[in-house]
């Protein structure tokens, strides 16, 4: 499944993307990080239709680029990602070494 993220409507402080194959579960962490970002006033995601529609992400900022925005919470949420899959490694061969 080849995923990918289309930009629907791109304004001065605002961007509304869609999020193609991805799954669901990725939105909420996705709007979360943005909503601790001090530079966006909004961020929520919706779905027009659970089965035959793409989840969408609405973006809109105080100042600077939405699309910055974006681009540093995901980072931020990639960089936590990858802590967490490096410690569940960490927490994997310590539990094999106790066997």
């Amino acid at each position: 499944m080849e995923t990918s993220i289309r930009v629907i409507s791109k304004e001065k402080d605002s961007i509304t993307f869609e999020m193609v194959k991805y799954d669901n579960t990725i939105l909420r962490p996705v709007v979360e990080e943005l909503l601790k970002d001090e530079q966006v006033a909004e961020a929520k995601y919706f779905i027009k239709h659970p089965i035959i529609d793409n989840p969408q992400i609405y973006v809109k900022v105080k100042t600077g680029k939405p699309q910055a925005a974006v681009k540093r919470s995901i980072n931020k949420l990639r960089k936590t990602y990858e802590n967490m899959a490096a410690d569940l490694v960490k927490e994997k061969k310590k539990i094999e070494e106790k066997r």
